[in-house]
C-alpha cells in the first residue's frame, strides 16, 4: 500500500506537473521530470522513446511476461481558468485532461515495485508522449529502442468525469473511436470585390462541401456502421471587402467505431472535395492530421482488470462504452501477440468534463489508480 507519506509527495510531483505544462510533441521538461521522480527506483530507464517518452523496467530477472502500463505526459493548447495554487503558469496550455494525474498513478506503481519486484517477468511503465494528436503511440511502437520492451500485454486508464468517483467503466470489445482529421485547401485566383469574374473564388465550393461532408456521417448509435464527420473548421480569403478570395480552407474530423470503414469515409470524403474543386477550377490539396486507430479491449486483457477490480470492491460496469472519443492506445494492440485494455476511472458525477478549461484531475483517484494497476501487476506477475 502508499503511504500517507507517498500520497502527499505524489500529490505534489502531479501539481509541479500541472504548473509546467506541455503540448504534444514538446513534452522535454516533462520527461527530465519524471525520470527525475524515478530516480533509482527502476532496473533501466529508456528515454526518448517515440520523441520525449519514457520507459521504466522494473525486471524480476526471472522467465515470465512483460506488462506494459500507460499514461501520457502532453497537455492542451487550452487557457486554464482556475484560482488553484498549482494553476498552470504557461499561457495558453494546461493539464485538462488528466495526463498529469495519469503520470502520478504510475509513479506510486513505481514506488510499490521499486519495495518488491514481481515474482516473474517485468513491468514497464510506459511514460508516452503526444497523445492528444495521435501520433505518440504509434511513435513509440515504430521507435527502434522499443523493440526490446515489447509487451505481451498492455494496460491504460483515462479518468472520466460524470462517473462516482473511484468507479469505474469496463468493457470488452470497442472501446474508443477511430477518428482522423481531413484538411482540405482550395485555391483559386484573387480579384477586385467589384470584379469576382476575373477571379476564381472557393467560396460556391466550400459552401457545397459544407453540407455534403457532413451528411456522410451523422452520428447516432455507436455500432459497427457509425459514422460521423464533424466540421471543425473554416476559413476564406482575407478580412477585407475588396478582395474577392482565391484560398479557402475547411477542416473535418471523421470518426468511424472500427478502423476498417475508416477507409471508405476518407475516400469518400476527398472524392467530394475532388469533385467540387474541379467543378469551380479550383486546385485542391488534402492532407490528414490526428489519426487515431480505433482501440478495443482484449477479453482475456480486459478480465484481468475486472478481477484486480473485484478483489479490490471497485464497482464497476460498462456505462457508456464505447466511447465516440478517440484514444491511441489502440496502436498497442497492434504489435505481435499483446493483448491491451483500458479502464476509465470515474472522476465524479459533477466534475467538470475533460478539457473543460476549470476541469482538474482528483487528487483523490491517485491512490485508487495505482491500487488498481497494481493488483494486475501481482495476478499476472505474483
Amino acid at each position: 500500500m502508499l503511504t500517507n507519506s507517498d500520497i502527499a509527495e505524489l500529490t505534489a510531483f502531479r501539481h509541479d506537473l500541472h504548473r509546467f505544462p506541455e503540448v504534444s510533441g514538446a513534452e522535454a521538461q516533462t520527461a527530465f521530470r519524471v525520470v527525475a521522480a524515478l530516480g533509482g527506483m527502476a532496473d533501466q530507464v529508456v528515454t526518448g522513446l517515440g520523441g520525449h517518452g519514457v520507459a521504466a523496467v522494473f525486471d524480476s530477472g526471472k522467465p515470465g511476461p512483460t506488462v506494459l502500463f500507460r499514461c501520457e505526459l502532453d497537455a492542451l493548447p487550452i487557457r486554464e481558468v482556475s484560482e488553484n495554487a498549482h494553476r498552470s503558469t504557461i499561457s495558453g496550455v494546461a493539464h485538462l485532461c488528466g495526463h498529469d494525474g495519469h503520470m502520478t498513478i504510475l509513479m506510486g506503481l513505481a514506488r510499490l515495485l521499486s519495495r518488491q519486484r514481481p515474482a516473474r517477468g517485468r513491468v514497464v511503465l510506459m511514460f508516452q508522449p503526444a497523445e492528444e494528436d495521435g501520433s505518440g503511440a504509434a511513435a513509440v511502437v515504430a521507435d527502434a529502442g522499443f523493440a526490446g520492451l515489447r509487451p505481451d500485454w498492455a494496460f491504460s486508464l483515462h479518468n472520466m468525469p460524470g462517473v462516482r468517483l473511484g468507479e469505474c467503466w469496463l468493457a470488452e470489445g470497442p472501446m474508443a473511436c477511430a477518428s482522423v482529421g481531413l484538411k482540405i485547401a482550395l485555391d483559386g485566383k484573387t480579384s477586385h470585390a467589384a470584379q469576382p469574374q476575373h477571379g476564381v473564388s472557393p467560396g460556391l465550393a466550400l459552401a457545397e462541401l459544407i453540407p455534403a461532408l457532413g451528411a456522410l456521417g451523422t452520428g447516432g448509435d455507436l455500432s459497427p456502421d457509425f459514422r460521423l464527420v464533424t466540421l471543425t473548421h473554416a476559413q476564406m480569403g482575407e478580412p477585407a471587402f475588396g478582395i474577392s478570395p482565391a484560398h479557402g480552407e475547411l477542416w473535418a474530423t471523421l470518426r468511424t467505431m472500427t478502423d476498417p470503414p475508416m477507409e471508405a469515409l476518407k475516400a469518400q470524403a476527398v472524392g467530394l472535395a475532388q469533385t467540387a474543386a474541379a467543378k469551380y477550377g479550383l486546385a485542391l490539396t488534402t492532407s490528414l492530421h490526428d489519426d487515431f486507430k480505433a482501440c478495443a479491449n482484449d477479453p482475456q486483457a480486459t478480465a484481468h482488470i475486472a478481477a484486480a477490480l473485484d478483489a479490490l470492491g471497485i464497482p464497476y460496469a460498462p456505462g457508456g462504452l464505447p466511447m465516440r472519443p478517440s484514444e491511441d492506445f489502440g496502436a498497442f494492440a497492434g504489435l505481435p501477440d499483446c493483448k491491451i485494455a483500458m479502464v476509465m476511472l470515474g472522476a465524479g458525477l459533477d466534475h467538470p468534463s475533460l478539457h473543460n478549461p476549470d476541469y482538474d484531475f482528483p487528487d483523490d483517484l491517485i491512490a485508487i489508480g495505482a491500487r488498481i494497476f497494481h493488483r494486475v501487476t501481482r495476478d499476472l506477475l505474483g
